[in-house]
């Protein structure tokens, strides 16, 4: 390529790695058919390409999108998702659950009601008083054992 078409480009396109994809976008359409703006003058695709981008003959921002559009590899279509329902049993773990084995018509196990809770909870306490023996209610003096010698 001459050195004095590059520079001409430079003052159309500043980029010159924009201008060497630019460049080559317009010898793809040559070689594929695309008809000359100038006269060749047994010069190759890529040498009539910039002297079209240098002459102002070939719209650069055209280039520009045709290279955009040719890189693309898919277009998004704007459709709605379907979601993917997943088996009940994935990788075993409804079996270790305990819900695998359930029939249409059975349900599982509701949780536990707060009133559940609140009396599990008192079990709970009483066992722990039961442990660590009587507590002393308010108002009652508090035995002090570390006045008994043994």
């Amino acid at each position: 390529m001459a050195r004095v078409t590059v520079e001409d480009c430079v003052l159309k396109v500043p980029n010159r790695f924009d201008l060497v994809l630019v460049a080559a976008q317009r010898a793809r359409e040559i070689t594929a058919g695309a008809p000359l703006t100038l006269d060749r003058d047994d010069d190759k695709n890529p040498v009539v390409a910039l002297r079209e981008i240098a002459d102002d003959t070939v719209p650069v921002d055209r280039l520009q999108d045709s290279l955009i559009r040719g890189m693309q590899k898919h277009v998004e279509i704007d459709e709605p998702e379907e979601t993917i329902e997943l088996e009940s049993n994935l990788f075993g773990v409804a079996e270790a659950l305990g819900v695998a084995g359930l029939e249409d018509g059975e349900e599982v196990e509701e949780e536990a009601t707060e009133e559940d809770e609140l009396a599990e909870d008192m079990l709970s306490l009483e066992d722990e008083e039961a442990d660590l023996g009587e507590i002393p209610e308010e108002g009652e003096p508090e035995e002090n054992f570390e006045d008994e010698a043994p």
